[in-house]
């Protein structure tokens, strides 16, 4: 009977056993597809952030000497492999170095998801009229103008060598400061909300290789930026008369008043909210390559 109890508990112990590795296993097992996946994700992210930059054949470069290493030390190339040996041992340094913009890109969409997000600072339907106005009348006079909307990210370190104004935006100020004879009509005004932040504001140069080479300083600079942060930005060519939005370091050209107002309100209006499905929906438009 005492020998029968004993088989019995012995019995149940090996079956828990049994299911505690069971369960151990499908946790490993868990544990490595997630991995997997995550580092999966954060390779195709970083692939899309540097697709179509100069970091992509930077890339490229960077694979060919690795393969060089790989090949040197397989064949016993003493002098080759301790070459390289020695550049790849630095190689995040390296990475970092090379591709520095893309890294602070990446990070600033990471800080602009939902979780990271702060309030919007309020961009009214009259703003965006005026804007629209304004662009209209300058292209039809064709002046050239750049207008920068700050949203998410800060803008801080191109108005520290800008005029700031800090006016309520109104069309007769806003048409002034681009009419030639204004000492700012080749800077950019930057717009917070419904105010004229500053102006004469200074961009970074976008040098995407895939740009249209007769695209001019205006429009890189609107590109610069729009790379380096989720601002929108107006162009009106003083040469063509034309309007132009970038969003994401993509430009959109030859727009009309009316294209330029929906785009603007589809970006930036309070009373009309676009959720960012609709938006990557209609990124062929306002996201495709320069025309």
């Amino acid at each position: 009977m005492t020998s029968s109890l004993v088989g019995e508990s012995l019995s149940e112990d090996a079956v828990e056993s049994m299911e505690l590795v069971d369960i151990q296993a499908d946790w490993r097992t868990l544990r490595v597809v997630l991995d997997v996946l995550i580092v999966a994700y954060l390779i195709y992210r970083g692939l899309l952030i540097i697709k179509g930059t100069r970091a992509a054949p930077m890339l490229a470069g960077l694979s060919i000497i690795v393969l060089m290493y790989f090949f040197a030390s397989r064949l016993g190339l003493v002098t080759l492999d301790w070459l390289l040996g020695n550049f790849l041992s630095s190689i995040i340094l390296v990475v970092v170095v090379i591709f520095q913009d893309e890294i602070r890109r990446g990070l600033t969409k990471f800080g602009l998801q939902p979780l990271f997000r702060r309030t919007d600072a309020p961009v009214y339907d009259k703003v965006i009229e005026d804007v629209t106005l304004i662009c209209s009348k300058l292209a039809e006079d064709k002046l050239g103008g750049l207008i920068v909307f700050q949203r998410e990210v800060g803008l801080d370190d191109f108005v520290e060598e800008a005029v700031i104004l800090d006016a309520v935006l109104n069309r007769k100020l806003l048409y002034g400061i681009f009419v030639p004879e204004s000492p700012l009509h080749d800077g950019a005004v930057l717009i917070d909300g419904s105010r004229i932040r500053a102006a004469g504001c200074v961009l970074p140069l976008s040098f995407n290789p895939d740009l249209d080479p007769s695209l001019g300083t205006r429009h890189r600079a609107a590109l610069g930026i729009s790379e380096v942060s989720d601002a929108i930005v107006i162009i009106v060519s003083e040469e063509t008369g034309s309007i132009s939005l970038a969003r994401d370091g993509r430009l959109t050209r030859n727009l009309d008043g009316a294209m330029l107002r929906d785009a603007l309100h589809r970006f930036l209006s309070n009373s009309v909210q676009v959720s960012e499905k609709s938006d990557q929906g209609e990124k062929s438009s306002h996201r495709g390559k320069v025309s």
